[in-house]
């Protein structure tokens, strides 16, 4: 029995050893640890945000490479982009080089993850977020295997490993100690940064990196988000002057829409993604429909098709702009419009017409308290 167990033993430690090697299927594997201090650059090719594909021989004569490993749906490494952008502006006249990769499996991202994004983890998200935060590094795509994740070893966003002149590891682990950058930081990667720079050895070569954990793994088994029951209520014109006021309590995003109307129809699932990702937040959403009374059989069936479990509103009365000035005569009464309030009713967004989906996320996200585990979040997102 003894030596049974010693059988096991060995082999799941040999097999807690093993290390995936890039380009191999990594789906649902776990890097066995941390790249050893001292290892060799892993290789890699892989596709960035300019559409380019990158490998390490690109920077083979600079003298200090820094690989972030980052991801778009976490406060944590939002919080950090901006550090790891004064790093490359700072550092890039000393021969230092930076380079970010995402290695997060898209499909194993949630809508629920994406409470406190404005988008989720494809290449083409990868670009919205580098655009919008003027990136001054490279950003490149691992998500299909995350292989590249798993060959050093990552399992955090945001981590950094930082590699010499001849390409050895020389500092893994987090960016700072304190993603609030207050006066006690201990910027631990710019330190090793400067002493590779001096030609001294890093005093600590490794920290422990915090963050959102890479999501590796194809979600499996989410219920659906089309469960909620979809339902329509007829509304007065009493009924729309009091949802001007907000009577909920949280952020609200109110939207007027028609069925007959194409941009109205064409944001109509982006905006029920939207609802999605934020619901679970302090936030509400409402839908106003501006067609007639008549057609409340035929509003309920988008509705439904469009799986809007939102609280849904049809116009009690064949009189639009009376029901549309009851809400308010400033908002215009051409569809579609679209409104975003505060708890107390004031105007925070308000656009009439199709909506710049990234510019509603961003103004909603903006407006949403932290919470304990999400702090810095507002401030991110309401920084332009």
């Amino acid at each position: 029995m003894c030596r049974i167990f010693l059988r096991v033993f060995l082999a799941l430690l040999l097999l807690s050893g093993t290390r995936a090697l890039p380009g191999s299927d990594a789906w649902g594997q776990l890097p066995a640890g941390p790249l050893p201090i001292g290892s060799p650059l892993p290789d890699f090719q892989l596709t960035g945000t300019d559409g380019a594909v990158h490998k390490p021989s690109e920077w083979k004569s600079s003298r200090i490479l820094v690989v972030a490993f980052l991801c778009n749906h976490c406060t944590e490494s939002q919080v950090y982009e901006a550090r790891l952008n004064r790093l490359a502006q700072s550092y890039g006249s000393k021969g230092v080089s930076v380079v970010a990769i995402q290695s997060s499996n898209p499909k194993a991202v949630t809508e629920k993850d994406l409470a406190w994004s404005d988008v989720s983890e494809s290449l083409d998200d990868m670009k919205e977020r580098a655009t919008f935060r003027k990136f001054q590094f490279p950003y490149l795509y691992d998500g299909d295997t995350s292989s590249t994740a798993h060959a050093f070893g990552a399992t955090v966003a945001p981590s950094v490993f930082i590699f010499d002149g001849e390409r050895k590891l020389r500092y893994a682990g987090q960016i700072d100690s304190d993603p609030a950058e207050g006066k006690a930081t201990v910027h631990s990667a710019m330190d090793a940064v400067e002493a590779l720079v001096a030609n001294k050895p890093v005093a600590f070569a490794t920290t422990t990196a915090a963050g959102c954990k890479l999501l590796f793994r194809p979600a499996a088994g989410q219920p659906s988000t089309d469960a909620q029951p979809v339902s329509v209520t007829l509304a007065t014109t009493e009924t729309l002057s009091a949802l001007r006021k907000n009577p909920t309590g949280k952020l609200l995003l109110v939207n007027f829409y028609a069925t007959w109307c194409g941009p109205c129809v064409t944001e109509f699932p982006d905006l029920m993604a939207t609802n999605r990702m934020y619901r679970d937040r302090p936030f509400a959403f409402t839908t106003v429909s501006s067609n007639v009374p008549d057609e409340k059989n035929e509003v309920l069936a988008f509705l439904q098709k469009m799986h809007a479990s939102t609280s849904n509103l049809l116009y009690g009365s064949d009189d639009t702009y009376a029901m549309q000035e009851a809400f308010d005569p400033n908002v215009g009464s051409a569809v579609p419009v679209t409104v975003l309030l505060s708890p107390r009713g004031d105007v925070l967004f308000h656009e009439q017409g199709e909506i710049d989906l990234m510019e509603i996320r961003r103004a909603i996200l903006a407006h949403l308290p932290d919470d304990a585990e999400h702090a810095g979040s507002q401030k991110y997102w309401a920084s332009k």
